[in-house]
């Protein structure tokens, strides 16, 4: 069936309602005001004789496909409410994963480094061993394991800078390591990963660089945090992951300093959310879902332990941390839902969606 070609009346052609149905990747909003002009331009060259043989291109459909996240993850004052809302939340949870997995992965290696150069020689030898003695293979993974990660935290400053290119492809490295549990059994003689960790570990990696890369797009507003100076909040992150391995050595797997920074986090957003009812939606929602991801990290990692003998007190603590993470991540959970409500609602208290009154001066909160 044919239908009626908006510009003139005349029948559409095959390749026109293939653009429409293309098109159908964007949002409602962006089609109602965009579409025919849209159509026009891309059936502006194409001769009518052969619009019926022919089809969008991949790359065509690759940018309209790129164009609906954008305008799905929109700034405010550009989209509806709710668009502005997502894109404002998960260009959060992007920023507080990057800042989360950028303090761990330093911390982690300069600890690691400490223990191996102030042991003796067979403490740097076995550190050393890592790196040698497996083959050119093995030695390079390994290596690109050990660095690789510390992009995450070349691409927290990017963003928050203003280099976005830079911050997404600094990312998008980063998360690498996390494929090779899986890569490896192809080019060596190691097995795929027997326990969730490692599955886990991708996802929360990819979500990250994803997330940054589809939500921190060119018509974004800068990158900001909400409360702390950029390198403030991330030398405080730093502190309490070294501190909560130092304090508690016997707990400290990959997962325990990471863990017990967003708990620390977490309440802190729940008590200044307490203090201050119009607090921000998008901040809490977006730490409600890192801490599930964090809550499916800490689970995986116990799983991990439940085959090696270890003290009452270390599973003890695991214990204790993966209920504390699932109590704050409802919480946030509850208090983002309600609070989006009562947004929706239209109700002031709610709001940190809206605009203060001209002259208010910013909590950022």
């Amino acid at each position: 069936m044919t239908t009626d070609n908006a510009a003139g009346g005349a029948p559409a052609t095959l390749l026109e309602t293939r653009y429409r149905t293309v098109l159908r990747l964007l949002p409602a909003y962006y089609r109602r005001e965009r579409e025919e002009e849209m159509v026009e331009v891309y059936l502006w060259d194409v001769d009518r004789d052969t619009q019926d043989q022919s089809r969008p291109t991949l790359g065509e459909v690759a940018s309209i496909a790129a164009l609906g996240v954008r305008t799905r993850l929109g700034a405010a004052g550009g989209a509806p409410r709710r668009y502005a809302l997502a894109g404002s939340a998960v260009r959060l949870f992007a920023l507080f994963a990057v800042l989360l997995q950028a303090a761990a992965a330093v911390v982690d290696r300069a600890l690691e480094l400490t223990w191996a150069s102030t042991g003796g020689p067979a403490q740097w030898q076995l550190f050393r061993s890592g790196f040698t003695g497996h083959g050119a293979v093995q030695g390079i993974a390994a290596g690109a394991i050990w660095v690789l990660p510390l992009l995450w935290t070349v691409a927290y400053f990017a963003l928050l800078h203003g280099r976005r290119r830079l911050a997404q492809a600094g990312a998008l490295l980063a998360a690498l390591p996390s494929l090779w549990p899986f890569l490896a059994p192809l080019v060596t003689d190691a097995f795929l990963p027997d326990s969730p960790y490692a599955s886990v570990c991708v996802v929360f990696a990819w979500l990250t660089a994803l997330g940054l890369c589809a939500a921190h797009h060119r018509d974004a507003p800068a990158a900001e945090l909400p409360v702390l100076p950029p390198g403030l909040a991330y030398l405080a992150c730093c502190v309490v992951m070294g501190a909560s391995v130092v304090l508690v050595p016997m707990a400290a797997d990959p997962v325990w300093a990471p863990a017990t920074c967003f708990l620390v986090v977490a309440l802190g957003r729940l008590v200044r959310r307490a203090r201050r009812p119009a607090g921000n939606v998008e901040a809490t929602l977006a730490l409600a879902v890192l801490g599930l991801l964090v809550l499916a990290l800490r689970l995986a990692a116990l799983y991990s332990w439940l085959d090696v003998p270890v003290p009452a007190v270390t599973l003890a603590a695991f214990l204790t941390q993966a209920a504390a993470a699932l109590l704050s991540t409802a919480a946030l959970a509850v208090v983002g839902g309600r609070d989006l409500a009562g947004l929706s609602a239209g109700t002031p208290a709610a709001g940190a969606g809206s605009e203060p009154p001209p002259g208010t001066p910013r909590c950022g909160c």
